[in-house]
């Protein structure tokens, strides 16, 4: 099996790259958080790989960091998630905010990932959850607001609209949950209004 790939990178698109690794070109799949941090072409390259065997393919995966790639196998070992949706997974959040969002067993915030359904999300929360908080090393990880129907849409709402305005998605989604905790009568306009104070 194929664990680390070093050399030069030929071939640098978001799907997959290609490493010329002494004559020999290999074909990764990458998923965006590793991509974004990739070099131009040319330029010299290591990444961990995960190499996938099936009866009629075998398939490289190539991550940056340790933490990508530990993520990757933790969710291909949840049923019904495989390789590609695992990249897809780490493609759509960032690796320490799926982590924690694991870890809080935060169903809500895995099915705003494209491609993640309902049933998906709450598979990843529910078979992972306890190694997400084993690997933060025991932290105290605020659970999601236990939220329904039309007061769950809303926060979801006011999170968009606060990444949109340019906060992060993990500094927004501590202040909607504050927010959320104060405000008595839940309108999305005074949602985002307490937590535009909260962030402030």
């Amino acid at each position: 099996m194929i664990a680390r790939l070093a050399g030069a990178l030929l071939v640098k698109t978001p799907q997959s790259i290609i490493i010329d690794v002494g004559g020999v070109g290999y074909e990764v799949i990458v998923p965006l958080s590793t991509f974004y941090g990739l070099p131009e072409t040319d330029h010299r390259v290591e990444l961990l790989i995960h190499t996938h065997v099936r009866d009629d393919a075998l398939t490289l995966f190539g991550f940056r960091s340790s933490l990508e790639k530990n993520l990757f196998l933790m969710l291909i070992s949840v049923s019904g998630i495989g390789p590609r949706l695992a990249v897809n997974v780490l493609s759509g959040i960032g690796p320490q905010e799926l982590l924690e969002a694991i870890a809080r067993g935060d169903a809500l915030r895995l099915q705003a990932i494209p491609g993640v359904g309902k049933k998906t999300a709450e598979r990843i929360a529910l078979e992972l959850k306890d190694r997400a908080c084993k690997a933060l090393g025991g932290m105290d990880i605020p659970q999601a607001p236990n939220l329904k129907g039309e007061e769950r849409g809303m926060v979801e709402d006011a999170l968009s609209a606060l990444v949109n305005l340019g906060y992060s998605a993990k500094s927004a989604k501590t202040a909607v949950e504050r927010a959320s905790q104060r405000a008595g009568e839940m309108t999305l306009e005074g949602l985002i209004r307490e937590a535009l104070r909260a962030l402030s």
